[in-house]
């Protein structure tokens, strides 16, 4: 069993910069989507980060990193700075993601304007 959101992506995916801890977990892509749709927002940016650390490195697949940052906004849709930080992964990792990059670019610049 893993003891964390991030232990389980390095176990399932990699890691460009650890080496990949021994388990004898059952690594089925299915569980980890299920754990990382109930994850916290702190949990899915810290796999992030660590996993992720400069954007475009890494082996989480787009479609898990893109997921990731959608939960983590739906958890705080008005951070700014989060939205700033999910729009570059879109947009280093598109083209098909520009318009949502350049939206989600657009709503940070309002709410920092409101405060």
């Amino acid at each position: 069993m893993h003891s964390t959101l991030t232990e389980h992506a390095r176990c399932l995916y990699g890691d460009e910069y650890r080496s990949i801890p021994q388990c004898n977990s059952d690594h089925r892509e299915h569980h980890f989507v299920e754990e990382l749709t109930f994850a916290e927002a702190d949990a899915i940016l810290a796999m992030l980060h660590e996993l992720s650390p400069n954007l475009v490195d890494g082996n989480l697949p787009v479609w898990i990193r893109n997921l990731s940052y959608r939960l983590a906004l739906l958890q705080r849709p008005n951070d700014a700075a989060l939205m700033r930080e999910a729009a570059e992964s879109l947009h280093l990792h598109g083209p098909d993601w520009d318009n949502i990059a350049a939206e989600l670019r657009k709503t940070a610049v309002t709410l920092e304007s409101r405060v």
